[in-house]
């Protein structure tokens, strides 16, 4: 895939390699399925899985499944979640079109649909394509359920900015790598999209090296496809070229204390297969408004 393993290419880098190799932008995009498929951490089913796409600014998202060993394969990120995931981490706004090395299955074709207009998304499934011909998402999913079934018309959706406004109560007792963690993961927290539970939540996860990286929960109108905090942060993890997961040391996992819905115990889960002598902290935060109501 252009010489290395990258998850996101930039706009420049994708015309120069259009113009390297002759054909369309969406040529390239069915091209890179098949190297994208090398990336995936399949380590149950071995079915490897790529997806590529190019978003409105003209940059290419990779994405590809992560399973966890020991871990019921419902904890699986897929690959277009990974996708989406990844192209929300690098403030991307409209995704508008998607090759894949395999059928998206149903938990994949209800996640995009958190996507503004996402049944206008054009899909690419480069196994059955005799010819690259993209069809529209409402191709593969005809009668959808989503977020204009549940929310308001101006509701922020995923790839756009929420309004969470968690704030973190000030507290003694905290060392400065701990407030850089939980300070990365409020932030993330903040980027949620939960507008189903009203339980917005963000991790932080440092590795061996100091490298901190972050995810924040995204929900699904239909539940279960929700990608929790935690796997997103891996995503954010494994985009950036990062090596085995036991070279995480410590996770911060923020959320409302008032939550309905909690992450805690998902996470705890999933650190406990993939790193378990990780320093694991969880931190409640306030909506600003509580804060100030407080301080009056």
């Amino acid at each position: 895939m252009a010489g290395t393993a990258k998850f996101v290419m930039e706009s420049d880098e994708v015309e120069a390699l259009v113009q390297k190799c002759g054909g369309t932008v969406l040529d390239l995009l069915a091209s890179l399925t098949k190297s994208a498929k090398m990336l995936a951490r399949p380590t149950i089913s071995k079915f490897h899985v790529g997806a590529v796409g190019l978003s409105s600014d003209g940059r290419i998202f990779i994405g590809v499944n992560l399973e966890f060993p020991g871990l019921p394969l419902h904890h699986s990120v897929h690959a277009e979640q990974f996708l989406i995931t990844n192209a929300v981490i690098n403030g991307a706004t409209k995704i508008e079109y998607i090759a894949v090395s395999s059928i998206p299955c149903g938990h994949c074709r209800q996640f995009l649909q958190e996507i503004r207009g996402a049944s206008e998304i054009k899909i690419l499934v480069t196994t059955e394509a005799e010819e690259v011909t993209y069809k529209p998402l409402s191709y593969l999913l005809p009668h959808q359920f989503g977020p204009d079934d549940l929310l308001e018309k101006e509701a922020p959706l995923l790839l756009e900015a929420p309004s969470n406004e968690l704030v973190w109560a000030p507290r003694n007792g905290t060392d400065g790598a701990e407030e850089e963690l939980r300070d990365a993961a409020v932030e993330a927290a903040n980027r949620s999209h939960a507008p189903y539970t009203g339980c917005p939540s963000g991790v932080a996860l440092r590795d061996s090296r100091g490298r901190v990286f972050t995810g924040s929960y995204s929900e699904s109108a239909a539940y279960s496809p929700s990608l929790g905090p935690l796997h997103a942060a891996i995503v954010a993890y494994v985009a950036r070229g990062s090596g085995g997961y036991e070279e995480i040391d410590a996770v911060a996992l923020v959320e409302k204390e008032d939550a309905v819905v909690r992450q805690e115990s998902t996470v705890r889960l999933l650190i406990q297969a993939i790193s378990p002598q990780c320093d694991f902290r969880v931190f409640r935060c306030r909506k600003s408004a509580k804060i100030h109501s407080h301080s009056d």
